[in-house]
């Protein structure tokens, strides 16, 4: 519904769609998509199945095959006359969404956004292997990258010297140089460190493979995976742990004494 003459720009909503399970949205960015006059969701990304929750009459852009100047002029055209816009990424959108520079645009043009986090792959990927990507007495610290491609990483970045960290690492974008993603890890972890590739995590075909630095990339290309799949490696998702502290019974804390 268009708002009254003289009422200013609608709200821009950036909004996460999850990992691809569309119950998986959150139920903010459910409501957000019931209401939106306009969604312009990333189609390479965000399953068609996420627009199931938008309402009859609805404007779509697929921005798979939009570039920057056309998704900002289709968001502030909107947004200008009033129309509740909807600009829908898969996961979360601050991670690799590309949010800031749309986000720049619109503060340039005045238009007002929020953003509406969503449950990002990383966290379907550890869901899917049942770990947590911490664990006592093992490693408290989660790094999430990418490996250097079309779009560089900073060299003080590399996933040689992250991984001498010791930390639990998750390797977006990364899945079709497997091989080069193990070579880095491999010289800061040692090569028996658990690592794990998800695919296409809490999609129906979803699938995990399970090993270590050295297998895994062996066990990825025999099961054909070349995209839409994220790799974790680290001691923390391996076998056996250390209990941790929250629940010893002789260990006190502001809700339970000893």
């Amino acid at each position: 519904m268009n708002r009254s003459a003289g009422a200013g720009p609608s709200t821009v909503y950036f909004v996460g769609a999850g990992p691809g399970d569309p119950d998986l949205i959150t139920v903010k960015g459910r409501r957000l998509i019931e209401e939106a006059d306009v969604v312009v969701y990333a189609g390479s990304l965000v399953r068609e199945k996420a627009l199931v929750y938008c309402k009859e009459g609805v404007e779509l852009h697929n921005s798979a095959s939009m570039h920057l100047d056309e998704i900002t002029e289709v968001m502030v055209s909107a947004s200008r006359a009033g129309r509740k816009v909807v600009r829908l990424h898969a996961g979360d959108p601050s991670l690799y969404g590309a949010v800031r520079e749309q986000a720049d645009i619109l503060e340039k043009e005045s238009i007002p956004y929020e953003m509406v986090p969503g449950v990002s792959s990383a966290f379907a990927s550890a869901a899917a292997l049942k770990r947590e990507l911490t664990r006592p007495g093992v490693t408290q610290t989660v790094i999430f990258t990418r490996i250097e491609g079309k779009t560089p990483v900073p060299e003080k970045e590399s996933l040689a010297s992250l991984a001498a960290h010791n930390a639990t690492i998750c390797v977006f974008l990364s899945i079709g140089m497997i091989e080069r993603v193990v070579e880095e890890l491999s010289k800061g972890y040692p090569p028996s460190t658990p690592a794990a590739v998800v695919y296409r995590a809490t999609w129906e075909d979803e699938l995990v493979i399970t090993g270590t630095l050295e297998d895994i990339a062996a066990k990825v290309k025999e099961a054909g995976i070349s995209r839409q799949a994220m790799i974790i490696a680290g001691r923390a998702i391996g076998e056996g742990s250390e209990a941790s502290r929250l629940y010893d019974k002789g260990f006190s804390h502001g809700f339970r004494n000893r």
